[in-house]
């Protein structure tokens, strides 16, 4: 009789092992799912001041808040440009409506591309809104930016300029680097700003 009294006890025990051992795993799993999602900090952006296509000043105060996208490029790029704006595009489309992502085009020939041209440039390309801006300011700034601010090397500009697509934080602060001629960047780069939205309030 003891021992058909002891096994209704032993099972309960052996339950709620099981659902504790279950609860343990599910944390585990869970906290390693979210230190791969975290992106790491590589820099902060420094405050700068630049001119935008509209002639409004933009620097560092109107990135804050948003996740940006940035790259180095130039309007009468016949080799890595045609292929960056079309990646670049795919994210200004893929983005529409949703104001907290934003592109960020820095040009580095400022002296052929005054703002009208840049207007040109970015109606050439299908930018109907602030969503994507275009920057000017004279190339001492956009090497200091590009080398100090983004890390990026700025040699023989115009047509040395970087490739690269730089995912900053609403912080202003660099999260990740890729490569702005692949376009399977592009769905890695979806990824980090899903990501980054997830840590915005």
């Amino acid at each position: 009789m003891s021992t058909e009294r002891s096994l209704p006890k032993l099972v309960v025990l052996i339950v709620a092992a099981l659902i504790i051992l279950t609860i343990m795993a599910l944390l585990v799993i869970n906290q390693a799912d979210h230190s791969r999602s975290e992106l790491p900090i590589l820099g902060q952006v420094p405050d700068f001041e630049f001119t935008e296509r509209g002639g409004e000043p933009f620097g560092l105060e109107n990135m804050k808040g948003k996740i940006s996208v940035v790259d180095f490029m130039f309007s009468n790029c016949k080799t890595k440009c045609p292929i960056m704006v079309v990646n670049m595009g795919e994210l200004y489309g893929y983005y529409k409506g949703i104001d907290r992502v934003q592109i960020v085009s820095i040009t580095v020939d400022p002296e052929r591309d005054t703002l009208e041209t840049l207007n040109r440039y970015a109606e050439e390309h299908g930018v109907t809104d602030n969503r994507w801006v275009f920057l000017w300011a004279p190339v001492e700034e956009v090497i200091n930016l590009s080398e100090n601010g983004f890390m990026l090397a700025a040699e023989g500009l115009p047509m040395g300029h970087t490739t690269k697509f730089v995912v900053v934080d609403q912080l202003g602060r660099i999260r990740s680097y890729h490569d702005g001629m692949d376009e399977t960047s592009i769905d890695n780069i979806k990824t980090d700003i899903s990501k980054l939205l997830r840590e915005m309030p």
